[in-house]
């Protein structure tokens, strides 16, 4: 049994990996049809992103909110939720962090730390709950409610903003407390100087395992898995499907609140409209991409921060709608072919050995 989930694993890897590599061929072919040297523009993302320090830097920054938010999108996968709010639960978590980070003083850095990343969750927490409660209590689909959430929170902060907390002259909140930032990088590796990468990647990393652990070492990661693959089944066996549903949605908010860590604790130290970029809905591809397993979703939004960091290096050379036309193939191809390997193994795995076939036969059967 472990052989055989081991070489679906080493199958799905090898299909994604293919499809990323189909993705960019297609790129190419785009780039000739505009008349433009795919090689050299590829050479140039892959020198500008990896083989430069400060590109490195802003591929991690831009990387650690996907990592958080994508983890918060497989979550909800593995229990059959499709969240499709970690946008807005990043926006009210947001809020939520630098309204603790402005209104508290006076406390160690470390407590303060702390009070914001836990706002950022609860924020998150808060504004996932109601999907979550209509979804357990009515049946409502959460993609519906989700996404409508997602234009509330959007909203909703921009009224607080613009009527009670902005800065005067300014479209943002007033600092946070500098007890309240994460430490750059670039205060102790020197070669990032200038970028914005921060503690919150660490924060990030951190996460991955402990949702690792929670999903493959504890009870009720085994309750979700089994809650996602199959609900009538788990409810046989005797698990509180509501209950592991409201559960995970709630945790899968605090997630995707947390994921605002990154621009508000270590980059900017203020909420403003639009500080998020699209991370929540952009989690969604990491997770898929990701295969829904924290190491894939690293990696994952390791190529989506490379990618959206890219779109500044190559712009001399091609439109930024190149690197968003590349994401999106990536995206597309990932995920036929992971439809296509799940057909493809589990007709194969249907298919009777000719040992079996044998026996049947001689028993008539």
């Amino acid at each position: 049994m472990a052989d055989k989930h081991f070489r679906f694993f080493l199958i799905q890897i090898g299909a994604v990996l293919l499809s990323i590599l189909a993705a960019f061929a297609v790129g190419a072919a785009l780039m000739l049809l505009i008349k433009v040297n795919p090689l050299e523009v590829y050479w140039k993302l892959f020198e500008g992103v990896l083989l430069n320090p400060y590109g490195i830097a802003q591929t991690i920054f831009k990387a650690t909110p996907l990592i958080m938010t994508g983890l918060a999108i497989a979550l909800g996968f593995k229990a059959g939720i499709f969240n499709i709010g970690a946008e807005g639960q990043m926006i009210v978590g947001g809020f939520f962090c630098a309204y603790a980070g402005f209104s508290l003083h006076g406390l160690p850095p470390a407590l303060h730390i702390v009070i914001c990343a836990a706002a950022a969750f609860a924020g998150g927490l808060a504004w996932a709950a109601i999907p979550a409660v209509l979804r357990v209590k009515t049946g409502a689909h959460e993609v519906i409610t989700t996404i409508m959430m997602n234009f509330i929170a959007l909203a909703l902060t921009n009224y607080f903003i613009t009527y009670y907390f902005h800065l005067p002259e300014t479209v943002h909140t007033q600092l946070i407390a500098p007890a309240a930032g994460l430490a750059r990088m670039d205060s102790f590796v020197h070669a990032f100087r200038g970028s914005p990468a921060n503690m919150a990647f660490f924060i990030a990393l951190a996460l991955s395992a402990c949702v690792w652990w929670a999903l493959w070492k504890t009870p009720y990661g085994y309750e979700t898995r089994a809650v996602g693959l199959s609900p009538f089944a788990a409810e046989t066996a005797g698990i509180n499907i509501k209950k592991n549903l409201l559960f995970t949605f709630l945790l899968s908010g605090g997630l995707s609140g947390l994921a605002a860590m990154n621009f508000i604790m270590g980059y900017k130290h203020y909420f403003e409209e639009g500080f998020s970029q699209g991370s929540g809905f952009m989690g969604i591809a990491v997770a898929l991409v990701g295969q829904n397993h924290p190491i894939g979703i690293i990696l994952a939004a390791f190529l989506f921060g490379a990618l959206s960091h890219g779109t500044l290096v190559i712009n001399a050379l091609v439109p930024k709608d190149i690197i968003q036309i590349l994401q999106a193939l990536v995206i597309i191809f990932v995920i036929s072919s992971n439809l296509a390997v799940r057909k493809f193994y589990s007709a194969v795995d249907s298919t009777p050995k000719a040992g079996q076939a044998k026996v049947k036969d001689q028993d008539g059967k």
